[in-house]
C-alpha cells in the first residue's frame, strides 16, 4: 500500500531525576554534598532513508517517545542520557508542525536527519554545593508528514493511454497492466539502466480534467511530479477510448498550469503511443497541425521507438 500523507505524535523524553546525597566516613567531620546529575532525555529525530518508498508505517503507530533520561546516584554518579527515538522516512518527506502547518524541513537527501523534539535536560544533583534542581520534560508536537517522490522522469497522462507498459518496458519493474482506467492506483517507481546515464522514472496515476480541484486520482500526485527533471506527456494517439488526442493534449496541458508554477515550466516530451493502431497516423497527422513540435511516436505494446524515447529522455536530463 502506498502511503504519502500521515500524522503523528512525537514527544521527547524526560530528564532523569538529579540526586541529593551527601557523603559521610569517620574521617570527615563535615557530610560532603556527592549527588550526581539526571541524565538527559532522548530527542526524536527523522532520518532520510533510501531504501523506504513510503509513510505505511506511520499509519497504523501514531505515537513516539524518546527514551527517559536516567536517575542520578550518590557519589557524584551521573544518570544515563535516554536513547533517542529514530524514525527513518523516504527521501523526499516533508515534514511541517501539524499545528500551524510551518515547513520544518524537506529531508530531500538520503542520511540527511533533524531533530524535531528535544529531550528534557536532567535534574542537577547537590554535588559541588550546588542547588538541586528538577528534570525538564521533553519536547512534544504533532508532525504532518507528506512524502513527495523524487525522480528524474515523470510519466503523465489519462488514464489506459499505457504509461504502466512503458515504464515495464524501459526498466526492470513490473507494473500492473489491464485495459481498463485507473489501472495504477499509485506511482510506481523504475530505474532505467544504460551504459552513459541512469534515471528514475515514475508511472504517475492517471489525471483526468479537473485534477488540479481534486477529482479522480491525479490530485494526490501530481505533487510527486514536482520534484522531477523532465515530464513525459504519454498521448493515446488511436484513441482507443473514443478519446480525441488533441482535447486531451489540451487537458493535461492546463491542468499541470493551474496546479502549480513549478509544473507548468518543466520539460516535457511528447509521446504518440499506440502507433501501431490503424487509426494512430491519421490523429497523429492532426495532431501535428494543431500543435506543431517534436513528438516521439512509439508503440508500447510492439516495443517500437522505445529506444529513440530513452534517448530523448537523456538528452533532457543531460540539459537539465
Amino acid at each position: 500500500m502506498f502511503i504519502d500523507e500521515v500524522r503523528i505524535f512525537v514527544k521527547a523524553g524526560g530528564g532523569g531525576k538529579g540526586c541529593e546525597s551527601f557523603y559521610r566516613d569517620l574521617y570527615t567531620r563535615y557530610p560532603r554534598p556527592d549527588g550526581g546529575d539526571g541524565g538527559k532525555g532522548g530527542d526524536v529525530v527523522f532520518l532520510a532513508d533510501q531504501n523506504l518508498h513510503t509513510l505505511l508505517d506511520y499509519r497504523f503507530k501514531q505515537h513516539y517517545e524518546g527514551k527517559r533520561g536516567g536517575h542520578a546516584s550518590s557519589k557524584g554518579k551521573k544518570g544515563r542520557t535516554g536513547a533517542d527515538c529514530i524514525l527513518r522516512v523516504p527521501v523526499g518527506t516533508i515534514l511541517r508542525d501539524a499545528d500551524t502547518k510551518l515547513l520544518i524541513r524537506d529531508l530531500s537527501v538520503d542520511g540527511q536527519s533533524l531533530i524535531v523534539a528535544k529531550g528534557g535536560r536532567g535534574g542537577r544533583g547537590n554535588a559541588g554545593n550546588r542547588t538541586p534542581t528538577l528534570p525538564e520534560k521533553g519536547e512534544e508536537r504533532t508532525i504532518h508528514l507528506e512524502l513527495k517522490l523524487i525522480a528524474d522522469v515523470g510519466l503523465i497522462g489519462f488514464p489506459n493511454v499505457g504509461k504502466s507498459t512503458i515504464i515495464s518496458n524501459i526498466s526492470k519493474v513490473r507494473s500492473k497492466i489491464a485495459n481498463y482506467p485507473f489501472t495504477t492506483k499509485q506511482p510506481i517507481l523504475g530505474v532505467v539502466h544504460s551504459e552513459d546515464l541512469n534515471f528514475i522514472v515514475a508511472d504517475l496515476p492517471g489525471l483526468i480534467e479537473g485534477a488540479h480541484e481534486g477529482k479522480g486520482l491525479g490530485d494526490r500526485f501530481l505533487k510527486h511530479a514536482e520534484r522531477t527533471k523532465v515530464l513525459v506527456h504519454v498521448l493515446d494517439m488511436a484513441g482507443m477510448e473514443g478519446r480525441d488526442p488533441r482535447k486531451d493534449y489540451q487537458i493535461i496541458s492546463e491542468e499541470l498550469e493551474q496546479y502549480s508554477d513549478e509544473i507548468s515550466v518543466k520539460k516535457r516530451l511528447v509521446v504518440a503511443n499506440k502507433m501501431d493502431v490503424p487509426e494512430a497516423a491519421a490523429n497523429l497527422k492532426k495532431f501535428k497541425k494543431k500543435f506543431p513540435g517534436e513528438i516521439i511516436e512509439i508503440s508500447a505494446l510492439q516495443k517500437q521507438g522505445l529506444e529513440e524515447l530513452v534517448e530523448k529522455i537523456k538528452e533532457q536530463l543531460r540539459s537539465s
